[in-house]
């Protein structure tokens, strides 16, 4: 699983209603595909290669919230990986290098973001066929698809298993991004395992989800996947339109984080009064005691269940931690990601970006998240392959049987799907 942020952070209530603003208004431009510049002569690779390798130990020299590094020399370590870097003979072997510097300090959100992944994260949407998968019983299985894309007009459905792509076999390992105009066959077997080939057309498209559906007994299940402008505006006026509904579920299982302030103002939603949300730890060693924002606000007072997953993290588990500790919500599902430092990124030469931990997080219970994450209230293990197949969704059944409905079918995984929503087989990266 790729790294979760609070990507792109504002610490201003005001910068942050602009970012709303603008996002409420539409993009002024049509997202484009990241287009590969032409390959650089030996010298100029080797140039640029170091200008981004030094680039990147200065930032964190300079921006990492911790200035004794966790105990690492970090001073010696801008030695250790400068000659790899300098013979990278592309970006994908050159952030290779960069990712082998930033995981000796052991910490997430520390994430060097080659070009493409910048581009991707800029325009929030990514070159994919439209379906995630998860190991699952020992086989890549389809886990969902993203409405309207390829792989669901093809009729891939949740369950298939995946057994390669290009005529290679699938590992844990996402295949490389598909790129415009270049068709990907994948190899299949589907629910009645029968092998099929299918070739699709790769898109640009929008992989965060926001599903609203009703559920038995009145409740509201609601999925958002990043805590920002966009989501937020979505999660309170859903809040606001079912604000009789007498409780609501909120799938957080594929929410790998945002904006800290859209984590705030997604927190004062649910409560008619001021609550205390952890604690922002700084460089320099200040602490700052953090509060709900109420802007707004649906002040829904039904009840609430959250569901979660290792995929759950940074913005999305202090969001979770926040209303658990007050009692406001049951958390059902798994351990969450245990990924929750604010991080920024910065742009570096060659057009890729830097995500850096700048805050550290203590919680509620003066505990830090990372590493340890959120334990649910009640554990539910994640579906198999024969859940999957049989269209049962074992951590909705569960939150719905908390809210008093059930035991029973209560909705299948096409309706609330429960893994990668992404179309290349691994998890997003929190997006800004």
């Amino acid at each position: 699983m790729l790294p979760t942020s609070f990507s792109g952070l504002r610490f201003q209530v005001s910068g942050f209603l602009a970012a709303l603003l603008l996002a409420l208004s539409g993009c002024a431009t049509t997202p484009t595909a990241y287009v590969e510049p032409a390959p650089l002569a030996a010298a100029d690779r080797t140039k640029l290669n170091l200008q981004v390798y030094d680039a990147t130990w200065q930032l964190v020299q300079n921006k990492y919230f911790d200035p004794a590094f966790r105990g690492v020399d970090w001073a010696a370590l801008r030695l250790k990986y400068r000659p790899d870097a300098a013979t990278a003979t592309d970006d994908a072997e050159l952030y290779r290098v960069l990712a082998h510097l930033c995981r000796e300090l052991k910490e997430s959100h520390l994430t060097p973001l080659p070009p493409l992944r910048t581009h991707e994260i800029k325009i929030a949407r990514r070159m994919a066929v439209g379906m995630g998968w998860a190991n699952l019983d020992g086989r890549q299985v389809v886990t969902e698809l993203i409405p309207g894309g390829p792989a669901d007009r093809a009729g891939v459905q949740p369950g298939w298993i995946v057994a390669g792509c290009e005529g290679r076999p699938l590992t844990n390992d996402p295949p490389r991004s598909p790129q415009p105009g270049r068709p990907v066959t994948y190899s299949f077997l589907d629910l009645k395992n029968e092998a099929r080939d299918i070739t699709f057309q790769p898109q640009l498209l929008k992989i965060d989800q926001l599903v609203s559906r009703e559920l038995a007994g009145g409740y509201r299940y609601l999925r958002f996947d990043r805590f920002g402008p966009d989501s937020l505006h979505w999660l309170s006026e859903q809040l606001k339109e079912y604000r009789r509904s007498p409780g609501v579920v909120l799938d957080l299982r594929e929410n790998p984080g945002g904006y800290v302030v859209a984590c705030q103002l997604a927190v004062g939603e649910f409560f008619n009064h001021r609550v205390a949300t952890g604690q922002f730890v700084q460089r320099n060693g200040k602490v700052k005691a953090a509060h709900d924002l109420s802007l707004l606000s649906a002040r829904y007072p039904g009840k609430v269940v959250i569901l979660t997953s290792g995929a759950t993290g940074s913005a999305a588990e202090i969001f979770t931690h926040v209303l658990q500790f007050h009692g406001r919500a049951t958390v059902v599902g798994q351990c969450t990601a245990g990924a929750v430092i604010v991080s920024r990124n910065y742009k570096l030469p060659g057009g890729g970006t830097l995500q850096v931990p700048v805050q550290d997080y203590r919680g509620l219970d003066g505990r830090r998240l990372e590493g340890y994450g959120v334990t649910p209230n009640i554990s539910v293990a994640r579906a198999g392959l024969a859940d999957l197949r049989d269209g049962r969704d074992p951590e909705l059944e569960t939150a719905l049987a908390t809210l008093g409905v059930g035991p029973g079918r209560t909705g299948t995984l096409a309706a609330a799907t429960l893994s990668s929503p992404i179309g290349v087989g691994a998890r997003p990266i929190g997006l800004p």
